[in-house]
């Protein structure tokens, strides 16, 4: 009776579907709320509960970062609504474009819990930006290679 994993195999693909595409939305959503977000203006992005669903706070520390990570949200406690901490490489703290991709990114963590994914912060930290998802995966690709200090495998 294969027709059991068949189907549950078909549910995670259209879950995972409908979370990028609702990414996607909600990504769009904040590109028309905060278009200036790419420009430095984290602070008012971060603040507005239309796009991030629980408080974070923003620190450029590499402290918990573990080798190889350009940034991490961790809970602040033990529940999302205690809120986040986002920690940012610091040298991306005087680099608003790549300040605000490596925070995007990261925002569907804060967004989606333990159901997001690499696919949905792809895609809403592109529409958030405006930019083609490939673009956006390969400038992520540029951040972490340099963070590691390897040449850009992207291109």
């Amino acid at each position: 009776m294969s027709g059991g994993s068949d189907d549950a195999g078909r549910l995670v693909a259209e879950a995972r579907s409908a979370l990028r595409q609702h990414a996607t939305m909600r990504g769009a959503e904040a590109r028309l709320l905060h278009p200036e977000v790419d420009g430095g203006r984290l602070d008012t992005l971060l603040a507005d509960p239309r796009v991030v669903r629980f408080p974070v706070e923003l620190r450029f520390d590499a402290g918990p970062l573990e080798s190889g990570e350009f940034g991490v949200a961790l809970l602040r406690a033990a529940l999302p609504a205690d809120g986040y901490t986002l920690f940012v490489d610091p040298r991306f703290a005087t680099r608003p474009t790549d300040a605000a991709a490596i925070v995007l990114y990261h925002l569907v963590t804060v967004n989606y819990g333990d159901v997001a994914s690499a696919e949905a912060a792809e895609a809403f930290g592109a529409a958030a930006l405006g930019i083609d998802i490939d673009d956006y995966y390969e400038h992520l690709c540029r951040l972490a290679d340099e963070v590691v200090g390897r040449q850009c495998r992207c291109e």
